[in-house]
């Protein structure tokens, strides 16, 4: 257990360091007043069990994860519509601070299953006590109806072990295709949407402001 602790320390340390840096990202657009493509961003590393599975399924020896499994740690980055998938992708390209080093775009291209998601992998240095370390780590980007199909998914996996009922993969094609006719059917008002958005925006922030007066004329009386 030692073993394993030491050696996804650095994953974390990576997982950690990629969340502040990607949220980072948001908040720029937020302070220039100007819509974000990026909505929210989680991490985490895959649990030891997932990993070993994982390494079963792939044919991986244990000396060999760190080279070939890519997403030991992982990243999701979610995104309002389509469009926004590929300006994230374009922002991840240009940073200096990591070297993507492949791209799977399972958005125009999507898996048989229904599937669609954008899938980086970067090459991420981390700096240790014992000097810096590169960790491989995949970032997912997708829009939220992407998402909830594929966390659905995910779990009906657990529960079949990969091996759906066919009535089950039926409705689950029927899913992504819903889900996809959504996403390009909001991308058909998306000016609107983000218009309505900066509305509201503005709109929560005057009010911050004004309740940031009264409080202060009450704190003097």
């Amino acid at each position: 257990m030692n073993h394993w602790e030491e050696f996804l320390a650095p994953y974390k340390q990576a997982v950690d360091e990629l969340k502040v840096k990607l949220k980072g990202m948001r908040g720029e657009y937020e302070f220039q007043q100007t819509h974000s493509p990026i909505e929210f961003v989680t991490g985490r590393v895959k649990p030891i069990a997932s990993i070993l599975d994982k390494a079963n399924q792939k044919g991986i020896a244990l000396s060999d994860i760190e080279r070939e499994m890519q997403d030991i740690a992982g990243l999701r980055m979610m995104c309002q519509f389509v469009e926004d998938i590929h300006t994230v992708v374009e922002r991840l390209r240009a940073r200096r601070d990591f070297k993507v080093i492949e791209e799977r775009d399972y958005v125009t291209h999507k898996k048989p299953s229904g599937y669609r998601s954008y899938h980086v992998v970067v090459d991420y240095p981390v700096q240790t006590i014992k000097g810096e370390k590169n960790i491989l780590v995949e970032i997912q980007i997708r829009t939220l109806s992407m998402n909830f199909w594929a966390t659905i998914e995910h779990s009906l996996n657990y529960k079949y072990s990969g091996q759906f009922p066919e009535r089950i993969q039926m409705r689950l094609q029927r899913a992504a295709e819903a889900a996809f006719r959504l996403d390009e059917e909001m991308s058909l008002i998306r000016e609107e949407i983000q218009e309505a958005q900066a509305i509201f925006t503005n709109k929560m922030e005057k009010d911050k402001r004004g309740s940031g007066s009264t409080d202060k004329r009450i704190h003097k009386q």
